[in-house]
């Protein structure tokens, strides 16, 4: 895995938050609060670079949620002195099951989920007159492991160039409260949903397939050599292609060859 300075990454990315919004002529950021790191890390990166009167925190529990991801955003947002919003989402997500599609599967469901927490977020975004931060990281732009116009969509993805093991690294140098950091990461999407069970395999092993695949332009040999199966080898890379539509914006005739 890769050796990088997480300071220096830290001011960079809160010098690039500060940019950002400059340019585009917003004071004030809105984040989803999930209760997980990455959403935690952002909050206080964002902190840091637009000062906490500027900051808006939304929690968006559903009915089926952990109670600590509920718990734990509030925890941040009361930490770090932000302003937040509580938008529960059953009564929407729901309405439309119930009316349409009483038997819609876990996934459907999940990221309708995930795009009624979006919706939610922009529509506030509009009446506080702010740009919406997102929380996603390297490891899951890569495999794809984001809801398309869901928790996919955002302004500015501040976690964009971080592996999950970095994101776990800087969110101690942050201060991000422990048991944050050392919690299941999961999309609580559904009950019992965890994002390693879901993916096949841990962040750590995505985050070195991942870094010595795309970045050090590696070989299988190389990682079978270290210790790797073909196995985890392959599935890492089918996931990456399966999902390689939702890493760029949908294309048009003039920019797409088929």
């Amino acid at each position: 895995m890769r050796n990088i300075d997480l300071k220096k990454e830290k001011q960079k990315i809160t010098n690039f938050i500060k940019t950002y919004f400059k340019n585009a002529g917003f004071s004030k950021g809105i984040i989803g609060l999930s209760g997980g790191v990455d959403s935690s890390l952002v909050t206080y990166l964002a902190v840091e670079a637009l000062e906490k009167e500027n900051v808006i925190g939304v929690l968006m529990p559903y009915k089926t949620s952990m109670d600590d991801s509920f718990d734990d955003g509030k925890l941040v947002a009361e930490k770090l002195g932000i302003k937040y919003i509580i938008r529960e989402i059953t009564p929407m997500v729901d309405a439309y099951f119930d009316t349409y599609d009483q038997n819609a599967d876990r996934l459907r469901k999940g990221n309708m989920k995930a795009r009624t927490r979006m919706c939610t977020l922009y529509d506030l975004a509009a009446k506080e007159h702010a740009l919406v931060l997102g929380t996603s990281n390297k490891t899951e732009l890569l495999l794809g492991y984001v809801t398309q116009f869901g928790d996919g969509a955002c302004a500015l993805e501040p976690l964009g160039c971080f592996y999950k093991s970095e994101v776990w690294k800087l969110a101690e140098i942050m201060g991000v409260p422990e048991n944050i950091i050392k919690k299941t990461p999961t999309a609580d999407l559904w009950e019992g949903q965890t994002d390693e069970r879901e993916l096949g395999f841990s962040y750590k092993d995505a985050d070195e397939i991942l870094y010595a695949l795309y970045e050090e332009k590696a070989s299988i040999e190389e990682l079978l050599s270290q210790g790797f199966t073909e196995e985890q080898i392959q599935h890492i890379i089918s996931i990456v292609n399966r999902n390689r539509f939702k890493q760029s914006v949908p294309p048009n005739p003039e920019t797409h060859t088929i």
